[in-house]
């Protein structure tokens, strides 16, 4: 019954910012590390950010330094992707992720869109 479910995506103004939630049931977000991916019309899926299990250690694409923050919340078995600055390149199906080691999850995808 491990699932994790991605909402809060949706259209958005270049320069504006969203905030996409993933919440997991069946299992405990706070015993797996985590991410983001994303994946635009006609390219390959590729990482956006992610966060170790302690907390310790995070990593953000290039592309999105600066703009977005990866975060946990562990009493709402809750991940957060806190995007700022959109723009129209920002634009993909984004979906979240647990790893840990020999069990690994995936979210179902949520849509941003960046467009005037």
């Amino acid at each position: 019954q491990a699932q994790l479910v991605e909402s809060g995506g949706g259209l958005v103004q270049p320069g504006g910012s969203l905030r996409i939630s993933c919440a997991a049931s069946g299992f405990s977000l706070d015993h797996y590390d985590i991410g983001w991916f994303r994946q635009a019309p006609g390219k390959q899926r590729e990482g956006v950010s992610c966060i170790s299990r302690s907390g310790g250690g995070i990593w953000y694409a290039d592309s999105v330094k600066g703009r977005f923050t990866i975060s946990r919340d562990n009493a709402k078995n809750t991940m957060y992707l806190q995007m700022n600055t959109l723009q129209p390149e920002d634009t993909a199906v984004y979906y979240c992720a647990a790893d840990q080691t020999s069990r690994k999850y995936w979210g179902q995808g949520t849509q941003v869109t960046v467009s005037s």
